[in-house]
């Protein structure tokens, strides 16, 4: 699906009706503990990039070992 490519004309009148709608009146995000304590996870991946960021790295250090085996001939 292509863009949306906004005249001047048209990004002033959605402005304006979005001034009039004013949607950050409506907005109240969590209120309770636990609706907080939910939210504030909404980040969280499960520690799988971290995994795979440790796991390259050992990768790379075993790949730099074999290199050094196989010129060294042991």
């Amino acid at each position: 699906m292509a863009a949306r490519h906004w005249t001047q004309e048209q990004r002033e009148r959605q402005a304006e009706k979005i001034r009039q709608w004013q949607p950050w009146n409506s907005s109240t995000g969590a209120r309770t503990p636990e609706g907080k304590a939910i939210t504030s996870r909404n980040a969280y991946k499960g520690g799988v990039r971290l995994l795979i960021k440790d796991i390259a790295k050992l990768l790379r250090e075993q790949n730099d070992c074999l290199k050094q085996i196989r010129r060294e001939g042991i």
